[in-house]
Formats: structure tokens, C-alpha cells, sequence
């Protein structure tokens, strides 16, 4: 059989080819400890699960349900939203319910970038950034992401030839995989280069509500006149535990909301609705839900960066997010020392080269596993380290 060029250009996707080595190795026998994935390992609410399990009864809602989602969803994001960040959004016009923020990310390159344009991306990325690109023929530029610029992409580097096939600046603040955050100064910045250049910004923000200490990520939303240049994708994987459950949301620019809604129509039949109104429900619950679970991800964030600093890798407290992004130790690669860790002690990281080239020299280390066993695979770490 003759594959596409697509398909045959399409690298593997590194977090499936993680799992599979995890499930090789615990066949094996080995006590596999993975930090690799920010896939939440606490329940979601229980309140969701209930309201899921309700829901399912119905059977008006075992039918195909509405390609851009019930309206009481689109209404309880726009309240959610505003709450958060202060940010008023019309539910049906500025507001896209997703099968979880990664498709929308795919989507939303796909309906802006053309073959032979370019699209700005950070480096170290997610991987989706990249393949939103290539898959429509788009080209890409890496921004490089180091500790110097705190993370945040120099926009006054870019070439103007570069800036001239630019359609798409993407952004990731809290960032996967360092961690990062911006301030108001950047998406002030942001917003009006994207404006002078006539450029759409993709902000993925799916680690805003982990958050840590007094510090809260803002929406670039917040910035005004960011919905004319801007979307935002936001997830309740991490905000609320509900990664299994795939619910997102795409807002902000009417037109790229739209389009986005109308590529999806073409290609899903939308969201089961008891996912709808489990995803109410998540969405309806006290900010303090949030706030005593991330107590839960800080004293695991401590205990990461503590005990990488007791092995000598260096690391930057995190104000959010679920990872930490730490320094291998020297003499090693990224990929060398997390292959090296794996072998050595059955604990699993992230090179930190697997999100570009900006990532040597890091592995990002995962929060989502219990205290327990974090601190099991900390010891591991350092007696590997110690001999």
C-alpha cells in the first residue's frame, strides 16, 4: 500500500512512543516510576463523575449531539472566563467547545497557515505547534526559548523576510515544557507585533488554573484589543483532572473561532453530551476546588526541586504549571541521561531535546505521580547519581 507523503513525513509521536516503552518495561518486571507526562493522576471532581453518570441515563443523549456543542456549555465557559480573568466573551460567537485543546491547536493552524507560509514557533514546543505547519505545507521558524530571555521569544530577532511569509505566532504561557510564565508587558508586546505585522497569535494556555504561592497566569485576552489579533485554548485535563474526558475550548477571535468551528463540523460529530454537562459541572465549581488541589501539586513541586538540587541539577522554582525543568548532569545529553535514569532506576523523564533543539541540555520532570512515589524516585536519583 502507498502511503500519503503526509503520513510518511509525520515523525513518531513521542508520548505514544513513551507509553509504549513504560508498558515494555513494567512487563519486563521493572518498578517503572514515570515523570514523563503532565497526565493528572488525582481524581476528577466528584461531582463531574456524578453528573456524567446522570447524564449517561438520558437517553436523548446517546444521539449525535450538536456539532459546536450545547449552549449551556458555551455559557458556563463565558462565565467561567470572565470570572477568571475579568474577560467578557459572547457564548456563541467567541466561544468553540473542543475534543480537548489539542485538536484545537491542529485546527487552528490549519485554518490560517497555507503552503509556503510560515508559522513562528517557540522552541523548545509541543509538538502539535510543528505538525499544525508541516501537515498543510506551512513552514516553520524557531524561536529559541533560553534562560537568558526568561523563556519568552524575541520578537525584534525575527527577519523581516521571515516576518513577510509569517501568518501564525504561537505562543504557550504558563510554558510546556520550561515552565514559564509571562507578564503583561510580553502579551502587550505580542499583541501589537502581531497587529503591525498582521499575524494571528495562538495562545495554548492549558496549564493556567495549575498555579502556585500568589502568582496567577493572565489570558492575553486581557490585553485590549487582543480578540482581534488573538485565540486562547484552554483544557480541563489539567484545570480540573479530567484529561480521559477530551474537553476544551477555543475563544477569542470571532473569525478564527468560526473557521475553526467550521473545519471541525467537516471532520467530528461533536461532544458526547453527558462530556457537555460533566464539563458544567467541572466548570461551576468554587475556585477553592482549584486552590486545595494545587496546595497538593506545590508540596510535589517542592520535593522535585529540592531533590534535584540535592543531586546537583539545577532548577528554577516553577510559579506554575506541572513540570520542572531541570538540568541533566554534566557529561550528559538530554535523551543520553533520561535513557541512562530509565535503565539505571526504572524512572522515566522527558529529554528535554524532544521539544526541539532549545531543549538540550533539560529534562522536564512531571508532578502528576504521588507524593510516595516521588519521593521513592527522587532516592532512586540519587543513589544513581551517588556511585
Amino acid at each position: 500500500m502507498q502511503l500519503s507523503n503526509l503520513i510518511n513525513g509525520l515523525p513518531p509521536y513521542h508520548f505514544a512512543d513513551a507509553k509504549k516503552k513504560i508498558a515494555d518495561r513494567i512487563a519486563a518486571g521493572v518498578d517503572v516510576i514515570s515523570l514523563s507526562m503532565g497526565d493528572p493522576d488525582l481524581p476528577a471532581p466528584q461531582a463531574v463523575v456524578e453528573r456524567l453518570c446522570a447524564e449517561m441515563q438520558k437517553p436523548e443523549n446517546h444521539r449525535y449531539p450538536e456539532y459546536r456543542g450545547v449552549y449551556a456549555l458555551h455559557e458556563a465557559i463565558a462565565q467561567w472566563f470572565e470570572q477568571r480573568f475579568q474577560v467578557r466573551l459572547q457564548p456563541e460567537r467567541d466561544i468553540l467547545p473542543l475534543l480537548g485543546s489539542k485538536e484545537g491547536l491542529a485546527y487552528a493552524g490549519a485554518s490560517v497557515l497555507n503552503a509556503g507560509d510560515i508559522a513562528l514557533v517557540p522552541d523548545p514546543y509541543y509538538p502539535v505547534y510543528i505538525t499544525a505547519a508541516t501537515t498543510v505545507g506551512a513552514q516553520v521558524y524557531l524561536l529559541p526559548l533560553t534562560a537568558h530571555n526568561a523563556y519568552l521569544p524575541d520578537l525584534a530577532s525575527i527577519p523581516v523576510d521571515v516576518l513577510a511569509k509569517a501568518r501564525v505566532l504561537w505562543l504557550n504561557y504558563p510554558n510546556n515544557p520550561t515552565a514559564a510564565c509571562a507578564n503583561r508587558s510580553f502579551f502587550e508586546q505580542a499583541v501589537a507585533f502581531a497587529r503591525h505585522h498582521h499575524l494571528v497569535i495562538i495562545h495554548d494556555m492549558a496549564y493556567a488554573e495549575v498555579y502556585f504561592d500568589d502568582f496567577r497566569p493572565m489570558s492575553i485576552l486581557q490585553i485590549p484589543g487582543a480578540s482581534e489579533v488573538a485565540v486562547e485554548l484552554h483544557s480541563l485535563s489539567k484545570t480540573y483532572n479530567m484529561a480521559g474526558f477530551r474537553v476544551g475550548m477555543l475563544v477569542g477571535n470571532p473569525a478564527l473561532v468560526d473557521a475553526v468551528g467550521r473545519l471541525k463540523s467537516n471532520i467530528d460529530s461533536g461532544m458526547f453530551r453527558p462530556v457537555q454537562y460533566a464539563a458544567i459541572e467541572a466548570l461551576n465549581l468554587p475556585v477553592s476546588w482549584i486552590q486545595q488541589r494545587n496546595v497538593l501539586y506545590q508540596k510535589r513541586r517542592d520535593m522535585l526541586v529540592e531533590g534535584c538540587h540535592a543531586v546537583g541539577m539545577q532548577v528554577e522554582l516553577p510559579k506554575a504549571g506541572l513540570y520542572v525543568w531541570a538540568h541533566v548532569p554534566h557529561g550528559f545529553t538530554s535523551r543520553d541521561f533520561a535513557t541512562w535514569l530509565f535503565d539505571k532506576t526504572g524512572v522515566f523523564v522527558t529529554p528535554g531535546s524532544n521539544f526541539g533543539a532549545a531543549g538540550e541540555g533539560y529534562v522536564r520532570i512531571s508532578l502528576t505521580a504521588p507524593d510516595e512515589r516521588i519521593a521513592t524516585a527522587l532516592q532512586r536519583m540519587k543513589d544513581a547519581l551517588s556511585l
